[in-house]
């Protein structure tokens, strides 16, 4: 058995407050789908992922170097092994939706709300309560309701989608696991891992055939870089920490059901900004989705489990 950091107690404000931090993260994650679909128009992929988790980690490194050398220690010892793990999840996710079909990468990339049972009591040796088995499965009928379940023959744009679901659930329990006995400041975290994340994109494109072109100008492609200020600010510099916070308060399962509700947000988001239209079953999946999450949010009692 790992031991375990005593959570906060169910009176406090904070497992609250982490609930409901969690769930606008994936509000603000399910925007940015949309958003990044604009800014690609105007560089290519492992660019766009260089200048935004660059731009985060120059916009963080403050509070690293700022860190006491034990905490900023701490914060390498934990951030650059998560940031391998985030910088293989976009990586998946980039090349697997370019590689299958959207409805497909939507509902593969919705398993980690099923994996991340499995991989808590896995990795954590923490068996999460039943309740959280049948959100979990709740959770996983509104996203096949909603993307229109899995269609088409496998292929390699799926078995990295697939990858990228494994892998997020990996990373939650894995931020659990590496922080747990560490003082990692939670901007510091996220500077180090923000700074993986970019840099690895940055050298797999220079690798890659053909040279990345300038970048977008600031005064012509200006979409462009609002598209970025928006994605570093809300959902990157916002979205880490708020998770690297909420683990704190809260238990893989639990993050992961929250956080899982993404792909309801998103839809609701391409359909009030896209101009995008839904199925009454879509429709039906969203609310499930979105139902799991509140009731998981409902029954936090003394266990956050």
């Amino acid at each position: 058995m790992h031991p375990t950091l005593p959570l906060a107690p169910a009176s406090s404000l904070a497992p609250r407050l982490s609930d409901l931090a969690l769930l606008l993260v994936a509000v603000v994650w399910g925007t940015s789908y949309g958003v990044a679909k604009g800014a690609l128009v105007f560089y290519p992929v492992l660019g766009f992922l260089a200048v935004r988790f660059l731009l985060t980690f120059a916009l963080l490194l403050p509070t690293l170097l700022r860190a006491p050398a034990p905490e900023r220690r701490d914060a390498l010892a934990a951030g650059l092994p998560l940031g391998a793990l985030m910088l293989g999840i976009f990586l998946c996710e980039t090349f697997g939706l370019a590689l299958t079909q959207a409805s497909n990468a939507a509902f593969l990339i919705s398993l980690c709300v099923v994996f991340t049972p499995f991989a808590e009591w896995w990795l954590l040796r923490q068996r999460p309560g039943r309740a959280m088995f049948v959100f979990a499965a709740v959770s996983l009928l509104g996203a096949a309701l909603l993307s229109g379940g899995y269609s088409g023959q496998w292929g390699w744009g799926d078995a990295l989608m697939l990858a990228a679901a494994v892998l997020r659930a990996i990373t939650v329990c894995q931020t659990t696991r590496l922080t747990r006995r560490r003082h990692a400041p939670v901007l510091a975290l996220t500077a180090v891992q923000a700074g993986v994340v970019g840099l690895g994109s940055l050298l797999l494109a220079l690798a890659l055939p053909g040279k990345l072109p300038p970048l977008p100008s600031l005064t012509d492609d200006s979409a462009f870089w609002l598209a970025c200020i928006y994605l570093v600010l809300g959902c990157t510099v916002f979205a880490f920490v708020v998770q690297n916070w909420a683990l704190r308060h809260s238990t893989p399962t639990r993050v992961g059901l929250l956080m899982g509700s993404e792909p309801a947000f998103g839809a609701l988001f391409a359909v009030f900004w896209l101009g995008e239209q839904l199925s009454p079953t879509a429709w039906l999946g969203g609310a499930l989705i979105v139902g799991a999450a509140l009731w998981t949010m409902a029954r936090r009692s003394t266990s956050p489990a």
